[in-house]
């Protein structure tokens, strides 16, 4: 399996995808560019996604970034060393506090193997991240999008995604969870380009720049 590390694997993969899906070249010629927004793989970035869960994005940085001045530098020894109550004052909610501290718990503990997550097939990678509390699909996946840079990894739980295929596809409604990976199979083994293809495609299209009907 070969990851996306650098722009230029996004760019075999977005023309591979153009080649396939004459939908896919149209959104390209209207201006969309997927986006590489890659992130050191590791706790941190497992737990920034989990912190910026059901968040604005606004929010979780700001939270994330308070953070990140606690515990610095932000391991899970250094978290787990934190009073509670020193967490609290970053915003982490109770909830999210007690997924932050197990989240740490069990990558120390091996409960939570990263650096083998990083080498497992999506469908494994994705059980063994969903086995910790606080970590649902939709974060593993991002997880594996962004941080491992997995290329065949299509997040159909995400709002976005799902309201630029029904923008794609020019539809009333927009499509559910089951028939946004039934749209999204084709493009596979590329299925991670054509999401960051979508995310950038909905921000173009809730801007206004693009010139493609509505």
């Amino acid at each position: 399996m070969a990851l996306i590390r650098q722009q230029t694997d996004l760019d075999d993969g977005l023309a591979a995808l153009c080649r396939a899906d004459p939908e896919i070249a149209r959104i390209v010629a209207a201006g969309a560019r997927p986006q590489l927004r890659l992130r050191a793989p590791g706790f941190a970035s497992l737990l920034r996604i989990i912190v910026g869960q059901q968040l604005s994005i606004a929010s979780a940085d700001a939270i994330w970034g308070r953070l990140m001045l606690a515990v610095d530098p932000l391991s899970p020894e250094n978290l787990l060393a934190q009073p509670e109550a020193c967490l609290r004052t970053t915003g982490l909610g109770p909830a999210k506090l007690d997924y932050a501290r197990g989240l740490a718990l069990a990558v120390l503990d091996g409960t939570i193997d990263l650096a083998a997550v990083a080498r497992m097939h999506a469908d494994d990678a994705i059980t063994h991240l969903t086995a910790q509390k606080g970590i649902g699909p939709w974060t593993a996946e991002i997880y594996l999008l962004f941080a491992t840079g997995h290329p065949d990894i299509f997040p159909a739980g995400d709002l976005a995604l799902r309201e630029a295929l029904r923008l794609m596809h020019d539809r009333d409604t927009r499509p559910d969870n089951r028939e946004a990976m039934t749209l999204s199979a084709g493009w596979a083994p590329w299925r991670g380009v054509a999401a960051r293809l979508l995310w950038d495609y909905y921000r173009l299209r809730k801007s206004g720049r693009d010139a493609m009907p509505a």
